[in-house]
């Protein structure tokens, strides 16, 4: 995770981003230490790299790399304003002892793109990530890679359309909302996942799906309450936090979280 410490909204590469909208960076700092906090609560280790001033969109470390079995494929920005993390993210990989670490030759915005489904990766397109990322996705982590398009434009990243509940069981558990896909990445989806927990409009346009999932709590915005009672009738425990401040930016619990497997 990456402090707020910069957090502002001084330029709009998303739907959600206005800059003539007021903001203010000491409530995205709280919301923040909050969702951090919950973390910790939850029994979870959470890794802090420094912001940079300058780079208002660098809490949204989802963007910082791909790490699957030990294995960083990093990040390398469509807005030249975010193209400078890159590099930060780059080194903090490298000092924190990741000893595999490949910067893309695509267009690849890292896990705002790539979900991990515990057996393959789920890789979207559209508006951020170039579909040529995907093979490379596929050729330096070593694992299969299945492309999905993303159509609208509120939700131009895949983790703000889609994520996993649980990505342990022999059959991997995922939400989404099905009208931010094209109609042969819905017939996709509705392949691979079967039995998934399908969003509302009230889910998708307060980013309830930019949640994150230890397979046993979901990690969510406090307004998606239709997504929690369906993820409550699988089993799995809401847990709410206000990212009202950060949403803003078009972010979430997601966007602020980069998932460090092995």
């Amino acid at each position: 995770m990456c402090p707020p410490t910069y957090f502002t909204v001084e330029y709009a590469i998303n739907p959600w981003m206005d800059p003539t909208r007021p903001t203010s960076t000491s409530l995205a700092v709280e919301q923040w230490t909050a969702l951090k906090e919950t973390y910790e609560r939850l029994g979870h280790e959470v890794n802090v790299i420094d912001p940079v001033a300058g780079l208002p969109d660098m809490v949204f470390s989802a963007n910082s790399g791909t790490v699957i079995d030990g294995r960083v494929l990093g990040s390398r920005f469509r807005a030249p304003q975010r193209s400078a993390e890159a590099d930060y993210f780059r080194r903090w990989f490298l000092a924190s002892g990741y000893k595999s670490v490949v910067m893309p030759t695509a267009v690849n915005e890292a896990e705002g793109d790539f979900t991990w489904t515990g057996s393959l990766l789920l890789a979207g397109t559209g508006f951020r990530t170039d579909p040529g990322a995907h093979s490379e996705a596929q050729e330096v982590l070593g694992v299969p890679v299945v492309s999905l398009q993303l159509v609208d434009p509120r939700f131009y990243h895949l983790d703000v359309a889609l994520f996993m509940l649980d990505d342990q069981s022999p059959s991997p558990l995922v939400a989404y909302y099905p009208e931010a896909f094209s109609p042969g990445s819905q017939a996709v989806l509705k392949r691979l996942f079967p039995d998934a927990v399908i969003a509302n409009d009230d889910d998708a346009v307060c980013l309830g799906l930019n949640a994150v999932s230890d397979g046993k709590h979901v990690v969510m915005p406090v307004e998606a309450t239709h997504l929690a009672e369906q993820v409550a009738r699988r089993g799995f425990e809401p847990v709410f936090v206000d990212i009202s401040e950060l949403r803003k930016s078009g972010g979430g619990p997601k966007c602020c979280t980069n998932e460090l497997r092995g």
